[in-house]
């Protein structure tokens, strides 16, 4: 049984800092990508960041030169920096780890969310 575990969510002003973290419990065999993604009230969930084993990396265009995305495939955990918070980024964040055959999807894994409140 494989549990994603989210920590580092919590209440900033803005133009503050926040970095969460994301870690597998459990046996993952192979991790192709990580990823976060956030869902403020009333929106649809939307991807913030992902990155690739390979280290290729992917942001949303909200986000892009404030937040940085990073991975551990040897500890199977993700991070994601925060910088320059805005109250716009207020939302849960989510973790996702995805492993593929090629390019199949067989297995995906979400965290259970951590409240990021940014206040101005």
């Amino acid at each position: 049984q494989v549990q994603l575990v989210e920590s580092g969510g919590g209440l900033v002003q803005a133009g503050g800092s926040l970095r969460l973290s994301c870690a597998a419990s459990g046996t993952i065999f192979k991790i192709n990508r990580m990823g976060w993604y956030r869902q403020a009230p009333g929106k649809q969930r939307e991807l913030v960041a992902a990155i690739t084993s390979g280290g290729s990396t992917n942001y949303a265009d909200s986000v892009k030169g404030r937040f940085t995305i990073s991975g551990d495939n040897a500890k199977n955990t993700v991070y994601l920096e925060m910088n320059s918070l805005k109250p716009e980024d207020t939302a849960v964040y989510y973790c996702k780890f995805e492993v593929y055959t090629r390019v199949v999807l067989v297995s995906q894994y979400w965290g259970q969310g951590t409240q990021v409140t940014v206040s101005s």
